[in-house]
Order: C-alpha cells, then structure tokens, then sequence
C-alpha cells in the first residue's frame, strides 16, 4: 500500500525561507504550503488538514506564541515546529512550554531542516497511532521517572540530593530518531544552556539529530562509554544511558519551563 503523502505548513515572512523549505520538502516527496503570516496561515488551517506546521516565531501580525495560543483556543490538534532568528533561552523553552514539539534556530542548514522534519512527521505519526487505534504507546516508549522532568520530548534532568543534576535523551526522542550510529557528546567543564544543544546523535538513516539541554550549568562528568557503545543509550536512557552530570545554573528559573513526566503525548 503507498504511503500517505506527507502535508506541511510552513509560516514565514521571508520568502527565501519559505522557498527553502518548499524546495527541501518538495524533494523529499511532501507537499509543502506556504504562508507569509500566522493570520494568513491560520486561515490555512481551519481549511485544510497537514501532518505537521513549521512557524516562525518572529511575525508581522500576530507572532508564532499568539498563534499556538489561537491553535489551543480553537481546539486545532496540529504539532508545531518553531523557529526563529532571535536564538534565546526564553523563545526556545518558551515555545516548547507553550505546545510546540520542537524548535528549530535561524540559519537553518539543509541537514537540519530535513532531521527536524523527519523527527516532527516520525512523532505526529506515533501520537496519530495512539490516539486513532487500541495502539498502547507504552508498550514501545517508555516514559521517563515521574520524580525526572523533561524538555519537551527530548530530554531529562533528575536532581541528585548533593545539588547535582543527571540529564539524557527521553526514551521517545530516541524512537524517533530510530537506531544511532554515533553519539558525539561535549567535554567536561563545558557550559550547556537551556534549549540548545548538548549533544549531537546520528542515526542509521545518516540524518544528525541535535538534542536540546533541559537545563543550563557547568558538566562535571561525561558518560563517555556512551562513545564506543552507543546502544546502551537505547536499552537504558533513563539510567545506564545518562549523557552529563551538571552543576545547574539558574535551576529554580529554568525548572518552570520543564513538564512532569506522567505522560508521552498530551
């Protein structure tokens, strides 16, 4: 049986970033729309039905925030990629609290819209599958700790009671991205933030997958046979397969941006 062609939206006042997606997208085989504002491409919504919506944070008349709020309001169950040229903190995490499956910063490379795009049709296809059917998700993804929070569904952070804090790739980050082949993880002392990448995984498909930080501070330990063993990641992420310990910075203003974890898909 052919697979259904895949559907995305794509909102962005620069053309020459609409045109780069619809060019990526049309390549790969999806059919791509366009719209150059969120009011134009929220009337495309209510008309039409996509798989996937990639909008900009940063628009001229109601911005990416406004529009998820609108989706939220009408009761339009549509998974949003953001992005944006203004890489902060806040707008990373911020849109990830507010709905967002991902988020993607301005300049964008080929590789990274194509892997962003193929981890936001992978999960809207896994929760299509769990909300449509008899489907149990939890037979495949185990969800993390409920004492652990998490980072939209890409990564965890547990606190240890000497202050420190363990943080690795979610269980259903790692299904999507679907077999690693390698890993390549920061030194010590580095300095992560919140909502930019940690670490770089590339997966059997060839396509690298960057995972965001759930948390800012200084990494004092690195698991580093995740090097040569990289599947340990797979078998075992919430424990054996931890990625860093860090020394948090701004834990109790970061951990507001953080979700329990008692669900998979909301």
């Amino acid at each position: 049986m052919e697979e259904k062609t895949r559907k995305l939206l794509a909102i962005d006042d620069e053309n020459v970033i609409l045109e780069a997606v619809k060019r990526v997208g049309t390549a790969e085989g999806w059919q791509v729309d366009t719209a150059t504002d969120a009011t134009q491409g929220f009337h495309k919504v209510q008309k039409n039905t996509y798989d996937l919506c990639l909008c900009d944070i940063m628009l001229p008349d109601m911005d990416g925030f406004q529009f998820l709020e609108k989706l939220r309001e009408e009761q339009i169950d549509l998974s949003v990629i953001m992005t944006t040229g203004f890489a902060t903190i806040e707008n990373a995490v911020k849109s990830l609290d507010m709905g967002a499956i991902d988020y993607l910063p301005k300049p964008f490379t080929v590789d990274e819209i194509l892997s962003t795009l193929y981890r936001g049709f992978r999960y809207v296809d896994l929760k299509r599958r769990h909300k449509e059917t008899d489907f149990d998700i939890n037979s495949i993804i185990v969800p993390c700790p409920t004492q652990y929070r998490h980072l939209g569904f890409q990564s965890w952070m547990n606190l240890d009671y000497d202050g420190s804090v363990k943080i690795g790739a979610t269980d259903l980050f790692l299904k999507i991205i679907n077999s690693i082949k390698t890993i390549n993880l920061l030194p010590m002392e580095a300095e992560i933030l919140q909502g930019f990448s940690c670490a770089e995984l590339e997966a059997q498909d060839e396509l690298v997958h960057q995972l965001m930080a759930p948390l800012s501070g200084q990494i004092i330990r690195v698991n580093d046979k995740l090097k040569d063993d990289p599947s340990q990641l797979e078998k075992d992420p919430y424990f054996e397969g931890w990625l860093y310990v860090i020394v948090p910075k701004n834990l109790n203003y970061e951990l507001k941006y953080l979700s329990s974890c008692h669900v998979i898909f909301s």
